[in-house]
């Protein structure tokens, strides 16, 4: 079977690494420009640096780099094939527990982008290919996306595995019902702040939950595998985020930074690297339905909006919908 997969993150890998396990030949596209989504690593240049390079704070790049987890934190594990896959992982370097976050968590080293990057290495990904349109026609489906010339060709099954709401315009000209559970299926979205400091900040915890706008802070270089300065990410709550939703990015980040000076016990020092993300597809709801597969049409749908809003949950939505997909083969 060649199989067209839409969505390079854990859940098109998932499913894909499932389906080549049997022999099928399958292609995967992402709109990024590598491995991550919402488990990107965002690194960004210290300003001011000197010296040659591995010479700055954080040890890359003129100056230095800074490195933040500014999607996903960290993982857990509790389906016995997710921790027997976690335990490959941990095996390969790829990740480590961070028991600042809890007693089951786990992080990617050295960034939360390694589990993805690790995964599509064993995949063939095209990024920079946003899909613009599949189409199913007699001789199978199409794909519309500016990659190379080898996607004219025809697949005998397509994956949607992206968020629910860039799901749904790719599925309802095929499957009405599949694009109405991911309408359904809103997700919250997230205003993040990245700062970055150059001494450490008077607050106790690495972890802070719940204080006022903040839903999560994390100091992110104290993650393991994690060098450079004093990194910090703020998560603003799902209400403030969707409140403040269409604001400057510069403006929210004066929010945050005032909320994690709140939790600072002496004065904080001005940022060196201060910077803000919207992810407005940030914490999908459950749906309970594992994935959805269309087997007179071979067209599907994996992620996490089709479980809960964890990682675990997307791997097991790819992997749940590549197992019907070889059950029907």
């Amino acid at each position: 079977m060649k199989v067209a997969i839409v969505g390079a993150g854990i859940a098109g890998l998932s499913c894909a690494l499932r389906l080549q396990q049997d022999g099928c030949d399958v292609t995967v596209l992402d709109k990024g420009r590598g491995a991550g989504g919402r488990m990107s690593t965002r690194r960004i240049a210290i300003p001011g640096g000197e010296g040659p390079r591995g010479e700055g704070p954080g040890g890359e790049g003129p100056g230095g780099e800074v490195a933040f987890d500014h999607g996903a934190q960290y993982l857990t594990m509790r389906d016995p094939a997710f921790v027997e896959a976690m335990h490959g992982w941990e095996a390969a370097g790829v990740v480590a527990r961070w028991p600042a976050a809890g007693e089951h968590a786990w992080v990617g080293t050295d960034g939360m982008s390694a589990i993805v990057k690790h995964l599509a290495a064993q995949a063939e990904v095209h990024w920079n290919s946003r899909v613009t349109d599949i189409r199913h026609t007699a001789e199978g489906w199409r794909v519309e996306a500016p990659v190379t010339q080898s996607l004219t060709e025809t697949f005998d099954a397509v994956v949607v595995a992206t968020p629910a709401e860039q799901a749904a315009p790719l599925l309802a000209p095929h499957d009405p019902a599949m694009a109405s559970e991911a309408l359904a299926c809103r997700s919250a979205p997230c205003w993040t702040a990245m700062l970055a400091f150059d001494r450490p900040l008077a607050i106790a915890h690495d972890v802070i939950r719940n204080a006022g706008i903040i839903d999560w802070a994390a100091r992110n270089s104290a993650k393991p595998g994690r060098t450079g300065p004093e990194a910090w990410v703020v998560h603003a709550t799902p209400a403030w985020s969707t409140a403040h939703l269409e604001e400057p990015a510069d403006t929210v980040v004066d929010r945050l930074l005032v909320a994690l000076a709140m939790q600072c016990g002496a004065a904080m020092p001005a940022p060196i690297v201060r910077a803000g993300h919207r992810w407005r597809y940030a914490r999908a709801t459950a749906t309970d339905l594992g994935c959805l597969w269309n087997g007179s049409d071979r067209i599907g749908a994996a992620g996490d909006w089709l479980i809960a809003p964890r990682i675990e949950s997307a791997w097991l939505s790819g992997r749940q919908l590549a197992e019907q997909m070889l059950a029907a083969v």
